[in-house]
């Protein structure tokens, strides 16, 4: 009799902890059953928003359902990323020999029918054979209407930095729930690399982190990251940690991300079919995300309204190089001495990937959208991309302008020296892309590169903002911080904003160094900073959390306003 009573007791209770606990609880359960990433949000229209998640199974259905009671159902897309890998350097629970190329398909449903400004609950559904695997409930909205309040995060270089997940998790626990997420790029280190994207063992990955499913220990505190993205379209400009360089099964991810030449060269080496290849390639980034399209440049570069804000994303980046001047280092301002005589291993400098010279494709791209209506009648006017305008930062040098190379020659013909200059005046960001975005009113401009946080302010009115300190920061360079530049010339500034304008000491609670003297940055390695865009008060505030103190207080200590 006891025994019975007690297996009724045992049943009853299972049916009850089956029903409080979330489907997504089950999934975390078993490895072979869980979505790799949380849904989140991609290009909203006025009643429309995309939602797209990740499984590394194809399954026979995926789905949305949605509504108040989730009582619709859309069907998703599913493709499958075609360059993702996993190599020897890839942190995960298999080994890896080589590159070896990970499956993981993507799912994207379009939920329709919406009214700007009501949000609807909404989860991810996909089948594998018998199991229905299921994210939690969210919820998600369309393109909000003019004149509503709207809190964006402004973010950049993620790059599974140390201080990321802590830094997404102060912005939820200190704002709440953002409208959208504005990324300036650089959002992981290797493109190609899937676990970067989803679940490197150090857990800090770039989904999780800004999904609330992160496990990232720092110090003596473990951070989770916020939930964001579930909620917020995520808006996102190319960094050159989304290119990828020339496919070389031979060569680990690194390398090949390493190893770009400019389309202008690979032309004359390769046919049509074989440039991407055999130059550089943003094919993974693509893939990922569904942002807006322009007619010329795609996903690369575009504009999209949101709210009150007129959105300009570019593609304004170019190939790292070591500033290292050791003659053995393929650099940004030479060649290695052993590539010297063999141009198939030349790195041809910090070469820029996508021109925006004056009279370029994507310049008279800008230059039009500059003048349309959309631009023109917006409240708020912001153009985002990666490579800095001004900054303390050491990334703005060399100049942003194609390399120049002086080649020296033996008697013989064999090649003694490969160099290259970048005249300052040349600056294509300077010299011709800031003249137009003064011209057009352009209140904020935000970019990321240098892993800090400063700004500027022009005399036409724009600001400038720099708000990547996230992590792995170099400093600024002031005082004894030189940047490392070739010596005696003009062209390098080893100290200062090289392109004239004066950082703005933080308006409210700026740091200070150890005489009591006001920074005009944070560049910390132990202090992360991010930024709020708030459209109902026309302001942009920053905030900075202190790391190496876990139980302190989020700290706002600038704030300005675009007009």
């Amino acid at each position: 009799m006891k025994l019975a009573i007690l297996f009724v007791i045992a049943l009853c209770l299972s049916i009850i902890y089956s029903e409080i606990v979330s489907p997504s609880y089950f999934n975390m359960a078993t490895a072979s059953s869980v979505l790799l990433s949380d849904p989140f949000l991609q290009l909203p229209t006025s009643d429309s928003v995309r939602v797209v998640w990740f499984t590394e199974f194809l399954g026979e259905r995926s789905y949305v359902r949605y509504g108040s009671q989730l009582e619709k159902e859309t069907e998703a897309t599913t493709t499958k990323l075609s360059r993702l890998r996993e190599d020897q350097d890839s942190l995960v629970n298999q080994e890896y020999t080589q590159p070896t190329v990970r499956d993981i398909w993507r799912h994207e449903a379009i939920v329709t029918g919406l009214t700007p400004n009501q949000r609807v609950p909404y989860q991810a559904v996909s089948l594998k054979g018998q199991e229905v695997i299921s994210s939690k409930e969210f919820s998600l909205a369309s393109n909000p209407k003019p004149d509503t309040p709207l809190k964006i995060l402004l973010t950049s270089d993620h790059q599974l930095m140390p201080m990321t997940t802590a830094n997404l998790q102060k912005v939820v626990e200190t704002v709440g729930r953002v409208d959208a997420v504005f990324f300036a790029g650089d959002l992981v280190n290797v493109p190609d690399r899937a676990s970067e994207w989803f679940d490197d063992s150090r857990g800090g990955a770039f989904f999780p982190g800004l999904q609330g499913r992160a496990n990232y220990k720092l110090g003596d505190t473990r951070y989770k990251g916020g939930e964001i993205i579930q909620y917020a379209p995520l808006f996102t400009a190319l960094g050159n940690h989304e290119v990828m360089g020339r496919f070389d099964p031979t060569k680990s991810l690194k390398e090949q991300f390493y190893d770009s030449i400019p389309r202008s060269v690979a032309k004359k080496l390769y046919t049509q079919e074989d440039l991407k290849n055999n130059s550089f390639n943003t094919d993974t980034y693509e893939e990922i995300f569904t942002l807006p399209k322009s007619q010329s440049g795609g996903e690369k570069y575009y504009a999209v309204t949101f709210g009150d804000i007129r959105l300009v994303v570019l593609y304004v980046t170019s190939i790292w190089r070591s500033p290292s001047t050791n003659s053995e280092v393929k650099g940004r301002y030479q060649e290695s001495i052993q590539d010297l005589n063999s141009p198939e291993n030349w790195g041809y400098g910090q070469h820029i990937f996508e021109s925006i010279s004056r009279d370029s494709q994507q310049y008279n791209w800008l230059k039009a959208e500059l003048a349309s209506d959309a631009f023109q009648e917006a409240k708020y006017k912001v153009v985002m991309f990666h490579h800095p305008a001004h900054t303390l930062g050491g990334n703005i040098v060399p100049p942003y302008t194609d390399p120049q190379a002086v080649i020296q020659a033996h008697h013989d013909g064999t090649i003694q020296s490969v160099k290259y200059e970048y005249p300052i005046e040349q600056d294509y960001i300077i010299r011709d892309l800031i003249p137009l975005l003064e011209t057009a009113d352009v209140q904020l401009v935000y970019y990321g590169h240098s892993h800090l946080w400063n700004r500027f302010a022009s005399s036409s009115g724009i600001e400038f903002l720099e708000s990547s300190n996230v992590g792995n920061s170099y400093g600024a360079h002031l005082t004894d911080n030189k940047r490392p530049v070739p010596l005696n010339n003009p062209n390098y500034a080893e100290l200062g904003n090289p392109n004239g304008l004066e950082s703005i000491i933080p308006t409210i609670a700026p740091l200070q160094d150890e005489i009591g003297n006001y920074l005009p940055y944070v560049a910390s390695n132990n202090i992360t900073v991010f930024s709020i865009l708030d459209t109902e008060k026309g302001v942009v505030s920053s905030y900075r959390f202190d790391t190496s103190q876990s139980a302190s207080e989020v700290i706002k200590f600038d704030e300005f306003r675009i007009e």
